[in-house]
């Protein structure tokens, strides 16, 4: 079941967490029941994210997922046998559809943010979206991109209700993000429900040439003040061997080292906006 985006002042933020993409069936299971517990113990509701694609991808040769049907029978699988509400992200418009079927909520990608056709699909399926700011946005153009989701959705006579906001970092010059505190408050601001990203915010875009790299001795200390600043829910990506992980590993945050730090994000969720 999924949990209600908005949360309450002092109440724990919702996570959204898994592997950036769909390396296997068993990294999945494995993955989300750890997840499961931690949620559990910390009181915390959990989302279970993977991708079946990762259409952008710096290099031609860099591993993008089984596809989408393969994806969405490991994800119908992991929430079958967890129970976790799963998440995955589109890229296209056609694939709204046959994704909504089987995932409780959809995202769409911070590169594609300011694609009405994906934004309107997306938010007319009926399934909660968490829509990523792009890295060139400024917080306050998320207004435009809630507007169209918004209307898409009360054009299909479904909630609108339950359009997220995600932050991800803001591009600062080459290979490198940064994120602005503000840009919470701000998209906060405009009544919906909004997401950090703490995992993607330290990555270092095509950093690696071929590659993107990371910096995920950082995760902890933005993810701390996102929460002291007030969010509604947490996104992060985790790998029990982040080292050997096939898609943004340097930014992911070893399985093993999840609980402790979302114990310190409860602490400050309990006096926390």
């Amino acid at each position: 079941m999924l949990p209600n985006f908005n949360r309450s002042p002092g109440a724990p933020p919702f996570l959204i967490a898994g592997p950036c993409v769909i390396e296997s069936e068993a990294l999945c299971l494995h993955v989300a029941g750890q997840l499961k517990d931690i949620g559990e113990a910390l009181g915390m509701p959990v989302i279970f994210k993977a991708s079946f694609d990762k259409a952008n991808r710096t290099s031609v040769h860099g591993f993008r997922g089984h596809g989408l049907e393969e994806g969405l029978r490991v994800l119908e699988k992991v929430r079958r046998e967890t129970g976790l509400p799963v998440l995955t992200d589109v890229h296209l418009p056609d694939q709204v559809a046959a994704v909504a079927e089987v995932v409780d909520m959809l995202q769409t990608p911070a590169f594609l943010a300011r694609q009405t056709d994906l934004i309107t699909a997306a938010a007319a399926s009926g399934r909660p979206v968490n829509i990523k700011k792009a890295q060139f946005m400024a917080p306050a153009d998320m207004a435009a991109v809630l507007g169209k989701a918004r209307a898409a959705a009360s054009g299909a006579g479904v909630s609108a209700d339950t359009i997220l906001l995600c932050e991800r970092g803001t591009s600062f010059g080459y290979n490198n993000l940064v994120v602005d505190m503000r840009g919470l408050v701000i998209m906060r601001e405009m009544g919906c429900p909004v997401v950090f990203d703490a995992t993607h915010s330290v990555q270092l875009p095509g950093g690696g040439g071929d590659r993107s790299l990371g910096q995920r001795q950082f995760v902890a200390p933005l993810a701390r003040a996102a929460m002291a600043v007030g969010v509604d829910g947490l996104f992060m990506e985790t790998h029990p061997d982040p080292e050997s992980a096939l898609s943004d590993g340097p930014n992911m945050v070893p399985l093993d080292a999840l609980p402790e730090l979302l114990r310190q994000l409860v602490a400050i969720a309990a006096a926390s906006p």
